[in-house]
């Protein structure tokens, strides 16, 4: 098949901190390929870095076979890139920003003239069309800018953080589109921390952690490699960490626990995957209640993303999230007091 979008070892630093280390991973043509990874882990730069916004440190980037390093300008006329923000002018209507839009692409006049009421119609948007984009809401704001990056019919879509901020309904009709593109032969790359919208869109996905892809597979594949089911237990509401510890040494001993982390920021909570037993619950409360430690709350679950991120790195990507925030927050502090 023919690969639509490769990137090889790409790298980025800013300063002192190193955005990419070390990004590599290809997507077919005609594919929904997944970036999954939180806030932070470099999804926004290796995109940038794509799409020609940024020029990486090392590393080879090819849209089509066509250099994105070397022949920027040929590269760009394959994308269609949907930002995270949607930057509009809110005193046009949204016909004419895609005139707009037309224009700055170079695209002839009969041709917009086509392409403009065929996106209109396809987007929902024959209502709002010759209203003031001002006055959309976030959901039409969205598929107004998704109109505008696919005025130039590009071979590959890529949307950075697409649904953030919109209502469940208006999440449901960009999921639907961006299907039907898959179906037309559109390549549509997203990047998402949403497990559930990397899961239900993605034939294949890489997970991002701290600039490095971590892995790289179908959801299925990435789940079966994790290895059996999940069990999240908490011996407590709020587990002190001495019981989490003694609790974490003796599950461990259990030949049936593959793995075995404590979750400090959930109240040191258990995560544990188990394998090849029945009755793995009343087998756990068992172990559990002979050291007499109890049991607040105990489940199983198949294999998510999320646990494909919590064996690869120890913690999950909501964790992650908060760990970034945490490190941000203190750098802002450490600035004020400087000045």
């Amino acid at each position: 098949m023919a690969v639509a979008v490769s990137i090889e070892k790409l790298q980025k630093n800013y300063g002192d901190v190193q955005a990419l280390k070390d990004i590599s991973f290809t997507v077919p043509q005609g594919e929904i390929f997944g970036l999954l990874g939180p806030n932070g882990a470099g999804k926004t730069t290796t995109i940038r870095c794509l799409c020609t916004l940024t020029k990486p440190d090392q590393g080879k980037i090819e849209v089509g076979g066509v250099s994105a390093v070397n022949n920027p300008r040929e590269a760009r006329r394959r994308l269609g890139y949907i930002a995270q923000e949607v930057a509009i002018d809110k005193m046009l209507t949204g016909k004419e920003l895609l005139e707009l839009q037309a224009a700055l692409y170079h695209i002839p006049k009969a041709r917009s003239k086509q392409r403009i009421p065929q996106l209109i119609e396809t987007l929902g948007l024959q209502e709002y069309a010759d209203k003031k984009a001002g006055t959309y809401s976030g959901g039409m704001r969205k598929r107004l800018d998704l109109a505008a990056g696919l005025l130039h019919q590009p071979e590959v879509l890529v949307l950075d953080e697409p649904t953030v901020g919109l209502d469940i309904e208006s999440r449901m009709v960009l999921w639907d589109f961006l299907r039907q593109l898959k179906a037309a032969g559109t390549t549509v790359l997203i990047t998402s921390h949403y497990l559930e919208e990397i899961d239900a869109l993605a034939d294949r996905l890489a997970i991002i952690d701290k600039g490095v892809v971590i892995a790289e597979g179908t959801p299925s594949e990435l789940k079966d490699k994790v290895g059996g089911d999940r069990v999240t237990l908490r011996i407590r509401e709020f587990t002190p960490k001495e019981e989490a510890t003694q609790a974490k040494s003796l599950l461990e001993s259990l030949g049936f626990v593959k793995t075995v982390i404590v979750n400090p920021s959930r109240g040191n909570a258990l995560n544990l995957i188990v394998q090849g037993e029945n009755n793995v619950l009343s087998k756990i409360e068992q172990a559990l209640s002979v050291v007499e430690l109890p049991t607040f709350s105990l489940s199983q679950s198949r294999p998510s993303l999320d646990d494909v991120y919590l064996a690869a790195t120890g913690q999950t990507i909501l964790d992650a999230e908060m760990a970034a925030a945490g490190t941000r927050d203190l750098k802002k502090e450490k600035k004020l007091q400087m000045k």
